[in-house]
């Protein structure tokens, strides 16, 4: 059963996650659910969930099988962006191969194969008792004579609404780095192979 640390920080990483897909649809070309295109290739973010104290999330790229001769250049292809992921500054625990088969119509099927990496990030790092003493301080410089509002829950503490607005930056900038990494990884890859 999830703790209420576990279910809090959830929330706010959703929130966060949730900025990020609406900042590449803005940026891109909006796609349905969480899905952006850039330069002809879909991107995808998925939902966060804590798992063994750990916030989780899945970027996705589709590979260009239309500039791909066949499935051995699929396969380098993929083996291009793993090679690139693991020199990205935040790598991901995971990076897999994955086809969809999609039912368009009723009567057609169309084959599809995506790159998804895995990120899982310690919730601890998503806050610091360092970072919310500095929220705070530059708060009180901010709203001397005041009174503070606070954006967050009414039943958490100052303290508390704060680790979870640091939990939603925190993740909303990993998500960040880790979509232009990714994008960046596909013009890498598609460069070496017309190169």
């Amino acid at each position: 059963m999830a703790t209420l640390k576990q279910i809090l920080f959830r929330e706010y990483a959703d929130k966060g996650l949730n900025v990020i897909v609406e900042e590449m649809k803005k940026k891109y070309d909006q796609k349905k659910g969480r899905r952006f295109n850039y330069d002809n290739i879909t991107y995808e973010i998925s939902r966060g969930g804590v798992v063994d104290e750990n916030m989780q999330f899945e970027i996705s790229s589709k590979i260009p099988q239309d500039e791909l001769k066949d499935h051995k250049d699929m396969k380098n292809y993929f083996a291009k962006i793993k090679k690139l992921a693991s020199t990205f500054k935040n790598k991901p625990v995971s990076i897999e191969m994955e086809n969809i088969i999609l039912d368009t119509k009723k009567n057609t099927e169309k084959e599809r194969d995506y790159v998804k990496l895995l990120y899982s990030y310690p919730l601890n790092d998503l806050y610091s008792d360092k970072k919310i003493s500095e929220k705070i301080e530059e708060m009180s410089q901010q709203t001397k004579g005041e009174k503070p509002t606070s954006e967050g829950r009414a039943m958490l503490t100052r303290q508390g609404n704060l680790a979870l607005q640091l939990v939603q930056e925190s993740t909303q900038s990993f998500a960040r780095q880790n979509i232009e990494d990714l994008i960046s990884a596909n013009k890498q890859a598609r460069t070496k192979r017309s190169g």
